[in-house]
């Protein structure tokens, strides 16, 4: 897998990856999956980014994707969704944060 995806920036680096918002605030990503299938048996698979305080000391808020890959099984929808690029994955964050509330 490339460095150029999610998971092959985790495995390269050993942390998650980190990303400039469109508000300006620096943010960390995770992989979240639904702890349950859904109705078509399939397991959701979302991005959650933390944002930091401006020091980096502390999260202080977060955004999510809805679910942007499927699985028969949380393991199958984590892979499919770390072939995602790091520019799409940047591109989910600022829509991410395009659909917050004006104040978090």
């Amino acid at each position: 897998m490339s460095e150029f995806t999610l998971g092959g920036y985790m495995r390269k680096h050993d942390r998650a990856a980190a990303f400039g918002g469109s508000d300006g605030q620096a943010y960390s990503v995770a992989v979240y999956v639904d702890e349950e299938p859904d109705l078509r048996g399939l397991f959701g698979a979302a991005l959650l980014f933390v944002r930091w305080s401006p020091g980096g000391e502390r999260p202080v808020g977060h955004v999510e994707t809805e679910s942007l890959a499927w699985g028969r099984t949380p393991v199958e929808a984590t892979e499919r969704l770390e072939t995602l690029s790091l520019f799409d994955v940047k591109a989910a964050l600022d829509e991410a944060i395009a659909r917050a509330p004006a104040e978090w």
